[in-house]
């Protein structure tokens, strides 16, 4: 399906992607020199000046010890948990946790339970009950700030006091969250980086416009990571343009500069302002975020809600299982700054129709 209509399905938060910002950030990442390609993988002829750079800065602005750079965030997750947890440990994650790190704890040596999403005491049940079988290695908490497809956020002071008490480790997804949330858009865990015992990813490809992820760490884990990852190891590593580029910008948009501190306040404005008209007009819960999930149950009637917005010039995707649970299928409306708020509350009257209609 082609991107056609108002903006309602990215992950382009603060309108980035196309901007003229990033635009000159590129161009003036081109000018410095930087390689379009690398040529290798990173332990032999591909580890340029423009990565270590970028990482050396990037620890610095998130204020963890280390950072290493992946092509995409879906690789950073999937190198983790295929990689850090050892045999004897085990992987607790948010049942409502990223494709990615399912697909990493299926390469892990490690166990791996689910727990309720955002209950803290689950969590702890499974790492006592693994305790009692006789489980002795490390628990290795996976969870995101800001989970993907509804919205919340996860109670992460209370995650990483778990994690505290039972020797472990928590691995925050900062996917939909970093350049949006926290101070100057660092993220809803900014607070816990630097810790021991927390690892933080922050995608690149999203609310900052570019491509590729972060993972910070302690440096030892990201010491380990470059030995012993397979995913970084045995892949070219990603374009040195690109890591100059995201090098650029960071410190732009994660700062008081315009280009992040501004596009941050419009954007809380205008969650505030549909979510509101979604409560009026739609009687939905506004999630107060920029993910605001739709859930109509049936995957037919959301395929036809949201074809019958698509025809209205909204576009808006339904999301079915495996992606949500089974009975919970869904419109996933995403807030961008790609679409002025006149035409987000024009959706929103759209919605309403359409949800009529659906009734008649």
């Amino acid at each position: 399906m082609h991107n056609e209509g108002w903006d309602l399905s990215s992950n382009d938060y603060l309108g980035l992607a196309g901007s003229a910002e990033l635009r000159d950030e590129f161009m003036q990442a081109m000018a410095s020199g930087a390689a379009m390609g690398s040529g290798g993988s990173r332990l032999l002829r591909g580890n340029h000046r423009a990565h270590t750079r970028l990482e050396e800065e990037a620890a610095d602005l998130f204020g963890a010890e280390a950072s290493l750079y992946f092509s995409s965030g879906f690789l950073a997750n999937a190198a983790v948990f295929s990689t850090l947890p050892q045999r004897g440990d085990i992987v607790v994650y948010d049942t409502l946790i990223h494709a990615s790190v399912h697909d990493g704890m299926r390469l892990s040596r490690a166990e791996s339970a689910g727990a309720a999403h955002n209950d803290v005491a689950a969590f702890e049940d499974e790492i006592v009950q693994w305790r009692r079988r006789g489980g002795t290695g490390r628990p290795w908490l996976a969870v995101e700030s800001l989970y993907s497809m509804d919205g919340d956020a996860a109670p992460l002071d209370d995650l990483a006091a778990l994690a505290d008490r039972h020797d472990g480790i928590v691995v925050i997804d900062e996917a939909h969250a970093t350049g949006v949330l926290g101070p100057q858009g660092r993220g809803l865990g900014a607070h816990l980086e630097g810790r021991p015992n927390v690892i933080s990813l922050h995608t690149c490809g999203k609310a900052l416009g570019l491509m590729g992820a972060l993972l910070c760490a302690p440096r030892v884990l990201i010491d380990f990571l470059v030995n012993r990852c397979r995913p970084f190891i045995y892949t070219t590593s990603p374009s040195p343009l690109m890591a100059e580029a995201v090098r650029l910008a960071l410190l732009r948009i994660l700062s008081d500069e315009d280009i992040g501190r501004e596009r941050r306040d419009e954007l809380r404005r205008r969650v505030g302002r549909v979510g509101a008209a979604l409560t009026k007009k739609c009687g939905f819960e506004p999630t107060g975020t920029h993910i605001q999930p739709i859930v109509v149950g049936r995957d037919a009637r959301a395929l036809e809600l949201a074809e019958g917005l698509q025809k209205r010039g909204f576009d808006i995707r339904a999301i079915r299982p495996p992606t949500v649970p089974e009975g919970t299928a869904r419109l996933r409306m995403s807030l961008t700054l790609n679409t002025p708020e006149g035409a987000l509350l024009e959706f929103v009257d759209a919605l309403a129709e359409e949800q009529e209609l659906m009734r008649s």
